[in-house]
């Protein structure tokens, strides 16, 4: 057998070495290290997942060691076999619904062989390289069944919470709560209110002994708080009890009806899947956020997630531990601690092993209500507002509703096949849904369809334009992202027998990529809707301004009456009749929201008047999305100064006051005009007004002449010229100004505000954001990050 191997190319300036064979590789063995932040990192994870593993073990009812063989497995293997370095794998919150119904059917030992044998499906998937496959799932059932596990956790729990014990099923639960509420332990909910308390209120914590005792994860400081509080108030509660190691119980072989068997293992690889690849994909979004990560560590390797997974899953069932997932909460952690590679998941797996060997008197301390306030508290979480305003943003909100409804009331495995059920369900109403309607206005007769237009949509379409009269001037609008094949030809064929019959059709909207019809004017044309304002590249013809003859015989222009500007005047109307024509059909609907509702922008973005900015081209915004103020070097006016023109200060006040953006972003830009105006200002002269105006940029002058105060780079490179250098200090020192700013320095102090600095790099169509770091300010190529001031 041969292996593959990678290859290097030759370089032949490059002296190759030779070594005798078995001669050791020079510079001697590489030595182990782990990296100070991987250590840092993994003690932060460590901290988070030992109070959530006990209580997810507790929530499923097995035993509470499982937990902790579950965490120490997916840190150690899943950690070291896995495809994404940074994932946090162990027991999780998803799988809680599927193990506790595992658990009541079949006992311990056989859900532990379920573990095993998902494990091994799951190494086939990944084999099979199945991984991408997997996304394929709609977001809408994903969330769907999270929501409906987290509900179902919160129900559960809320019993244990009030010092009783859950029942088998949502509808029980339920059913049971009255009674429940009606005989409650108060040394239990009092427990249960301060655990609660604690984790609400711990990420709250104000001013900067608040940011440094954030960094303790709020789920210790909660369980370790109502733990000492019961100690202390001698509150006789039961308590984590875990027995010896020596007798805790193995995975068995399966016992059970055969289907009923495959079904628990389907469900159980689905679950551990899908939650674990989405979690693989959610951290290569993390990773991107950093700077100073996505050059050292690689974008996540699906399929081999799903084997690590997988092998994780068989070493855990094995061992007698709970089902192995993606954890998105101790992940999420593990990236924001600073890990930069597997070796903080590894190593947190480690110090599980050795608190589940060292830490068992300690752990016996923990009260049972305080872990179920906690596991509810992480139910609840689950149910997450921002994933609902997405699926009924996207439409989809039955798809959830029916998945979540389905989770609880019947399993799993069974809403998410109602989920999945209702999303075919919605997908084929949207393609077969399609509206077509015919109406006559001021001779111009209009067919508008909305909807994907498709073939099941062709006779209706048909009977639609037939309905026009021979030689009647036509407007078809299709309001639609989709036409296949059968109805494009229909609705050509009809466009050139029309036309041929004397008639005008104009056709509207979108097709499936290419324009059916474009006006004569644009025959040929591949620019795009902006670039007929400057240096359009179509051949054109640009109509001449007319002309007379003067006294002495020379031709001169005449001036234009309409004061449109002759041809330009042409390109305005050229571009508001394309809005109208091919932009406003797909706006109108949002504009008329915007109207409705009033204008409720997430961010201040004050930048240069320069025409080549534009600024929802950079920024990908749209309507309503950015409250926009643009001036001459985009210069922020300290407050107090006798500028003549609030313009600036008016804007930012009622931004911030009124509208409540949550950003105040301060853009410049290569090649400004106002910055070089700045350089070559000279004392004296003319008070002109954009002099006046420029004064407020002499603070930028001063900074960059202060020889104390680093330079700002650009990327890591030094700036190109003096006014690159001038437009980069500009930024720094206008954000100087906007804290002076009261409206502003209050919204910081409360801590409602961000400022960002930005600069856009015409010539490269490049945007850099700015960061303070100890070596001086560097403005960092974007990569979606929150790169605050």
């Amino acid at each position: 057998m041969s292996a593959c191997v990678p290859t290097r190319a030759a370089d032949p300036n490059r002296t190759e070495r030779t070594h005798r064979p078995h001669s050791p590789p020079p510079g001697g063995p590489r030595r182990f290290r782990i990296a100070g932040a991987d250590v840092s990192a993994s003690i932060a994870v460590f901290l988070i997942a030992l109070p959530l593993s006990l209580g997810i073990a507790l929530a499923t009812g097995a035993p509470l060691q499982a937990g902790l063989v579950a965490a120490a497995v997916g840190g150690l293997v899943a950690g070291r076999l896995g495809g994404s370095p940074l994932q946090v794998s162990g027991p999780a919150a998803g799988l809680t619904v599927v193990t506790a119904d595992l658990i009541q059917r079949y006992g311990w030992r056989t859900t532990c062989a379920i573990t095993v044998l998902a494990g091994l499906a799951q190494l086939g998937l990944g084999c099979l390289r199945v991984a991408r496959g997997a996304l394929a799932v709609s977001p809408a059932i994903v969330h769907g069944m999270l929501a409906g596990i987290g509900v179902t956790i919160a129900v559960a729990q809320l019993h244990i919470v009030l010092g009783g014990t859950p029942q088998s099923s949502v509808p029980d639960n339920l059913r049971a709560l009255p009674a429940q509420l009606a005989d409650m332990r108060p040394a239990a909910v009092s427990v249960s209110a301060l655990t609660l308390a604690l984790l609400l209120l711990w990420p709250r914590l104000p001013g900067r002994a608040g940011r440094l005792l954030r960094k303790i994860p709020a789920a210790l400081v909660a369980v370790t708080g109502a733990s000492a509080a019961a100690a202390l108030a001698g509150l006789r509660l039961p308590k984590v009890d875990l027995p010896s190691w020596s007798n805790h119980a193995l995975g068995g072989l399966p016992e059970g009806p055969v289907l009923g068997l495959v079904a628990a293992v389907l469900t159980t690889t689905l679950v551990c899947s899908v939650q674990s690849l989405l979690g693989a994909v959610a951290v290569d979004k993390l990773v991107a956020g950093r700077p100073d990560l996505p050059a050292r560590v690689r974008r996540s390797d699906l399929d081999r997630e799903l084997l690590g997974q997988g092998a994780a899953n068989i070493v855990s069932g094995s061992l007698g531990g709970l089902p192995i997932a993606g954890v998105a909460v101790r992940t999420s952690a593990n990236v924001h601690a600073g890990a930069v590679s597997r070796n903080s998941t590894m190593l947190h797996g480690v110090l599980v092993v050795i608190a589940a060997l060292l830490m068992v008197p300690i752990l016996e301390l923990i009260p049972l209500a305080s872990l179920a306030a906690l596991v509810m508290a992480v139910g609840i979480q689950m149910v997450s507002l921002h994933h609902i305003r997405t699926v009924t943003r996207h439409r989809e909100v039955w798809v959830y509703a029916v998945t979540t409804l389905g989770v609880v009331s019947l399993g799993v495995l069974e809403g998410v096949a109602l989920g999945i059920a209702m999303a075919v369900g919605v997908a084929l109403h949207r393609l077969a849904r399609t509206r077509i309607t015919h109406e006559e206005t001021e001779g111009v007769h209009h067919v508008h369809v909305r909807g994907q237009l498709t073939f099941l949509a062709v006779p209706r379409l048909s009977r639609a334009l037939h309905l026009v009269p021979h030689g009647a001037d036509t407007v078809v609008e299709l309001d639609g992202s989709f036409m296949d094949h059968a109805a494009y030809e229909t609705l050509q064929d009809w466009q050139k027998t029309h036309t041929a019959q004397g008639g005008t059709v104009e056709i509207t909207g979108r097709d499936p990529g290419t324009r059916i019809h474009e006006p004569q004017a644009f025959t040929g044309c591949r620019c795009r809707p902006w670039t007929p304002w400057r240096n359009h590249q179509c051949d054109r013809p640009q109509p001449a301004p007319p002309s007379r003859k003067d006294p002495g015989g020379t031709d001169r222009a005449e001036p234009d009456p309409t004061g449109a500007g002759g041809a330009r005047g042409h390109e305005l109307a050229r571009g508001i009749s394309a809005f109208q024509r091919n932009t406003a059909p797909l706006v109108r609907s949002e504009l008329a929201r915007l109207a409705r509702e009033g204008q409720r922008p997430s961010q201040l973005f004050l930048t240069c008047a320069d025409s080549r900015l534009v600024t929802s081209m950079i920024t990908s915004s749209g309507p309503g999305d950015l409250f926009v103020v643009r001036n001459v070097g985009n210069l922020v006016p300290r407050p107090g100064e006798e500028s003549g023109d609030d313009s600036v200060a008016a804007a930012i006040e009622y931004a911030v006051d009124v509208l409540r953006v949550r950003s105040i972003t301060v853009c410049g830009h290569s090649g400004c005009g106002a910055m070089q105006a700045l350089l070559n200002s000279e004392p004296g002269g003319a008070r002109t007004p954009l002099k006046r105006w420029l004064r407020h940029g002499l603070p930028s002058l001063e900074r960059m002449a202060d020889d104390s105060r680093p330079w700002g780079r650009l990327a890591g490179r030094a700036p190109e010229d003096v006014v690159e250098q001038l437009s980069l200090t500009n930024v720094v020192q206008q954000l100087e100004h906007l804290r002076a700013h009261d409206s502003v320095a209050r919204a910081l102090d409360e801590g409602t505000l961000e400022l960002h600095g930005m600069y856009f790099h015409v010539g490269e169509a490049e945007s850099y954001l700015l960061t303070e770091r100890d070596d001086g300010v560097v403005f960092d190529h974007v990569r979606e990050a929150d790169l605050t001031v």
